[in-house]
């Protein structure tokens, strides 16, 4: 690049010509891509564990989210570096199949690559690495299956998904109520699951937050919270026995799709219209109070005169509720939709044990409480909290403690976490790398390495010497035959994960695997990259 000047003395840049620009190539490119899926993962590799730090995020327009969770981390992260998008496309990956251990995943991929570069320096193929990476994740996956746990669970002993998903809450900010935020996670499954099929609808667990109160405060509502009140002040703020009218039709009289004009030159015209508008209103509620409901819950609004008039023909009705929480309403209290009212009968009102309206503190907001349905399928879990972003990293919370709760539903293995799996799997590797005889040895031994990477972050994160912990565990581990010894991030005195009750579901672990590999073995494979210039 050069500076020069034009004939009138305007200065302009010389660029050097594009077909005498290098592109990175071969093992130049590979060590590129390796750094830049490093670089995303060591990010991360500090937030990993009960003691790992929190990131502060800011978007462009000045808002800052304070998490710990990796999926989070890197979905609001401005990635440009197309290997860097691949870590945040596989930490996505894991948030949508399992929803918890995206940190995890992002860790282990950064780990492989690292010793990928190291086999690749010492003239090793990158197809022969790749090679290798996919047969030891199958002897850790095997593994894995050999000494998992499986436990028994009904709906009276919830006890071995609570201190799961408790492990699942010792890592983020809201650890000091794990205990009461994990009973809520998996009654809120269980209240949703179908155990029979194995099953659970999450979209049936609605998750609301209102600032103020303290975090202990979060309740879980076996019914449906709306952010309304009831239209008008007056009317009852509780309701027994609620016949519930769920209509998507507007509370007011017709209006021509064509354009129109109504010229009124006497004081009886006028009147004669507001009574014809006054009938369709009364022709409105009386077919309410008809079907026999005693609640209206309408999705558009209605003028002062319909509100009035509903306050003084003693209906309650609610207005401006949202098409997802009239659906909600309608599964919890087994309610139909009704889009006209000619269609409204006494069959499709839902039922609901209480309907009650309650205020927060000293503001004026008020929040819609639907409890005792008739089908309780749909349930609220209700989130207080300081601030806007300590509700918000709640919310992610609670989210991966329900995502945990399904997949022990779906499958009830478990393996023991702080690191044990992963050190047992790392053991198993290392002696199953001696029953292959050709260069791949070199490609297993390096991935029992890097699965060594996750325990050895989690003592660092904690405040403790890595290399001698780490060593110390793994001579337990093979002394005494134990795959329950992992590092002791709580300083509790004791290695045994049974103990200290730390547990992680076998499917999620074995997906952290399966997919650090995968993007590992697609990020060795690629050596060239080649811009839109170039075309």
């Amino acid at each position: 690049m050069a500076l020069a000047f034009d004939e009138y003395g305007r200065p302009f840049i010389i660029l050097r010509e594009q077909e005498s620009k290098s592109r990175l190539r071969g093992l130049d490119a590979q060590k590129a891509n390796i750094a830049a899926g490093v670089a995303v993962s060591r990010i991360l590799r500090t937030s990993l564990g009960p003691k790992g730090m929190d990131k502060m995020l800011q978007t462009p327009d000045g808002d800052i989210t304070i998490t710990n969770d990796g999926a989070t981390i890197l979905e609001q992260m401005d990635v440009d570096n197309q290997i860097g998008k691949l870590m945040v496309e596989l930490s996505r990956s894991q948030d949508y199949e399992i929803g918890d251990g995206t940190t995890g995943v992002v860790v282990m991929a950064g780990a492989l690559l690292q010793q990928a570069e190291k086999l690749l320096e010492r003239g090793i193929h990158p197809i022969r690495v790749a090679e290798g990476f996919e047969i030891s994740s199958r002897i850790a996956v095997d593994h894995l299956e050999q000494i998992a746990h499986s436990f028994d669970f009904s709906g009276t002993n919830i006890e071995p998904l609570v201190q799961t998903c408790m492990t699942t809450l010792s890592s983020k900010i809201v650890n000091r109520c794990k205990r009461s935020l994990a009973e809520i996670a998996v009654k809120s499954v269980m209240a949703v699951a179908d155990l029979e099929r194995k099953d659970v609808n999450l979209d049936l667990i609605k998750v609301e937050g209102k600032v103020g109160g303290k975090l202990e405060d979060t309740e879980l509502i076996y019914g449906i919270i709306v952010d309304k009140d009831m239209s008008h002040p007056q009317m009852p703020k509780q309701i027994l026995d609620a016949k519930i009218a769920i209509l998507t039709c507007p509370f007011e009289p017709p209006k021509p799709k064509t354009k129109h004009k109504v010229d009124i030159d006497t004081v009886e015209k006028f009147q004669t219209l507001r009574k014809q508008e006054q009938k369709y209103f009364d022709d409105m509620v009386q077919k309410c109070k008809d079907v026999g409901a005693t609640l209206v819950i309408c999705q558009w609004g209605f003028d002062d005169e319909a509100n009035h008039l509903l306050m003084n023909r003693n209906l309650p009705a609610v207005r401006w509720v949202g098409g997802v929480e009239l659906e909600l309403i309608a599964i919890a209290t087994g309610g139909r939709i009704v889009p006209r009212f000619q269609e409204l009968t006494s069959e499709k009102l839902g039922k609901a044990g209480l309907v009650r309206e309650k205020a927060f503190g000293t503001t004026k907001d008020r929040m819609l409480y639907i409890e005792h349905c008739a089908n309780s399928k749909a349930v609220t879990i209700f989130i207080r909290g300081g601030n806007k972003m300590m509700i918000e990293e709640t919310k992610r919370s609670i989210h991966d403690a329900l995502c945990v709760a399904r997949n022990l539903i779906r499958n009830n293995s478990i393996v023991y976490g702080g690191g044990a799996a992963e050190i047992s799997c790392s053991i198993a590797v290392e002696a199953a790398a001696d029953k292959y005889p050709g260069v791949e040895q070199y490609a297993i031994r390096a991935f029992a390495d890097a699965l060594d990477s996750v325990p050895m972050a989690l003592a660092e994160n904690s405040g403790l010497q890595p290399i001698e912990t780490l060593s110390a565990v793994k001579a337990q581990q093979m002394k005494e035959k134990n795959h329950c010894c992992g590092i002791d991030c709580n300083d509790t005195g004791t290695n045994d994960m049974r103990e200290q009750n730390v547990f992680e579901t076998l499917i999620g672990k074995q997906q952290q695997i399966l997919l650090a590999t995968q993007v590992v073995k697609m990020i060795l494979k690629i050596d060239d990259v080649i811009s839109p210039l170039e075309y």
